[in-house]
């Protein structure tokens, strides 16, 4: 018999050997689970390592699920001076007015009061006015980056609240301001940490 005929012949030989092998039926094993790796409150965190499981789902959490609370108000670091007689915004104040524009959009909650200032040189209706004109153009650079205007509130205090009583010229210069102050703000920040954090239950 030639190579050519024998092929075909052992290779139904071979398929009827593996035929007639049987082997029982085993059911899938079900895996035991011992950690919970659900995470029902979406925020990042598997409840098996979720200190605070009922964190809303818009929060910004730590690596254990937490977030720390900020104050309903808070002091921001907005501390805008301008020259005397002027309500024009010096542009080495701009990095100020976009970081506090990033943490509004950062803090959907958080709404900004804007208080203007003046020195006590001239008459006090119109340093009232110019702390008006100054808040208001710290305002409109605000809203430049895209911030609702429902959430910028703004009062000029003229020369009311000095922050020097002097008559120096030192003295007039810290009082000719801008500051802010945040307001009804709500959730929650991220606290520095590493994926190697770790806590005792």
């Amino acid at each position: 018999m030639t190579p050519l005929l024998l092929m075909p012949l052992a290779g139904s030989l071979f398929l009827s050997a593996c035929s007639a092998d049987k082997y029982d039926y085993i059911d899938t094993p079900i895996a035991n689970q011992i950690a919970d790796l659900q995470d029902d409150d979406r925020d990042g965190v598997v409840n098996a390592r979720d200190f605070c499981p009922d964190t809303p789902e818009s929060a910004l959490v730590d690596n254990d699920g937490c977030g720390a609370s900020i104050r309903e108000q808070d002091e921001r670091q907005l501390r805008i001076l301008f020259a005397h007689d002027s309500y024009e915004i010096n542009p080495v104040f701009a990095n100020q007015i976009q970081s506090m524009a990033d943490f509004l959009k950062s803090y959907r909650s958080a709404s900004i009061e804007i208080q203007g200032y003046a020195s006590k040189v001239g008459q006090q209706d119109y340093n009232l006015a110019l702390s008006k004109q100054r808040a208001n153009a710290v305002q409109d650079k605000l809203l430049s980056y895209e911030i609702d205007p429902k959430r910028v509130r703004i009062v000029g205090y003229g020369e009311t609240r000095l922050e020097a009583e002097g008559d120096d010229p030192a003295s007039h210069a810290v009082n000719r301001k801008v500051t802010a102050t945040v307001v009804g703000l709500t959730e929650q920040v991220v606290e520095e940490w590493t994926i190697f954090s770790v806590k005792e239950k």
